[in-house]
């Protein structure tokens, strides 16, 4: 082969090469982290729930840290394109500086996203974040919010839905964190095919989380041992032409590092089927054969815990 030849060759194979991956990335669900502050450890929430679903590979995923020097020129022109993404993992909390916020024209800018179609994951403590913003509360269903904020949920022994009213038990809050039992309520395209009840470690139960609860479907819940109280765990929201998902489950401390919680099988399974959820109206991943049962915490094997080390 001469020498024009085999940069011919070069020339062909690089271009297929390149064709091939961005019609693959375009095939992929497109996702967008929002990050930049939190009291939990937000970034490396981020690098372990972007690990997480890339093993799955269906999604291809984008992260936007909003800048944290709040009014200045950096955090003002800070506008994540949303319509560029099928859905958006929400992981910016400020429950304890509630100076902390999103541009306005972002705040509103994500609204129209759902309204229009958009997918949005609140992640945990996600659901802590923006008493100011009404619209949010809407959206997300139920919140970390006192005890005079919007209805609670309970659910009944006939599984029912029990509705708390403002003023009425407690405002939010959790107890230690312990290994859970997760009760299937409502069957979804995101539990389908799991057991009825699977367990899951070291999780917070949030209790008395509030919110208007409107066009909301509870998924499942956990019961508190000491009152044998029926928790919502996980909930979807419908707002406009959109979808939204929020649980309590993906707690990330400082100082943790790739904790039992984000190693469950059910944990990681439920994460990457609610993302494909979100992002399609439709979900494929499988339930894997090691999926958690009633009595048998069931953990990933591998070395993520040392990708996420080696991150930092």
């Amino acid at each position: 082969m001469n020498y024009h030849k085999l940069v011919l060759f070069c020339c062909i194979f690089l271009w297929a090469v390149v064709s091939t991956t961005a019609q693959s990335t375009q095939e992929k669900i497109q996702v967008l982290i929002v990050d930049g502050f939190s009291n939990h450890d937000w970034a490396q929430t981020t690098t372990v729930v972007k690990t997480i679903l890339q093993k799955s590979d269906l999604f291809h995923i984008s992260v936007s840290t909003i800048p944290s020097d709040i009014g200045s020129n950096a955090w003002r022109s800070w506008n994540p394109e949303f319509g560029n993404y099928d859905m958006v993992i929400q992981n910016t909390n400020n429950i304890q500086d509630t100076t902390l916020k999103w541009p306005e024209h972002v705040e509103k800018n994500l609204m129209k996203y759902l309204k229009s179609g958009g997918g949005l994951y609140i992640l945990h403590s996600a659901n802590n974040a923006y008493p100011h913003w009404q619209e949010y509360d809407t959206v997300i269903g139920l919140g970390w919010r006192p005890k005079e904020f919007g209805f609670a949920l309970q659910v009944a022994e006939d599984g029912e839905i029990k509705k708390i009213p403002p003023g009425e038990g407690r405002g939010t809050y959790h107890g230690p964190r312990n290994d859970e039992k997760i009760h299937v309520l409502k069957e979804h395209p995101i539990n389908k095919g799991m057991p009825k009840i699977w367990k899951t470690p070291d999780m917070e139960l949030y209790k008395y989380a509030r919110g208007p609860a409107k066009n909301l479907t509870v998924l499942s819940y956990a019961i508190e041992s000491e009152t044998n109280i029926k928790w919502p765990v996980e909930w979807v929201v419908k707002y406009g032409k959109g979808r939204v998902y929020n649980s309590s489950m993906g707690h990330l401390w400082k100082g943790d590092i790739y904790p039992v919680g984000y190693r469950c099988v059910g944990f990681q399974t439920t994460l990457i089927r609610a993302a494909e959820w979100l992002g399609t109206g439709k979900v494929t991943y499988p339930i894997p054969k090691d999926f958690p049962s009633e009595l048998q915490i069931s953990l990933v094997k591998g070395d993520l815990k040392q990708h996420v080390v080696d991150s930092e």
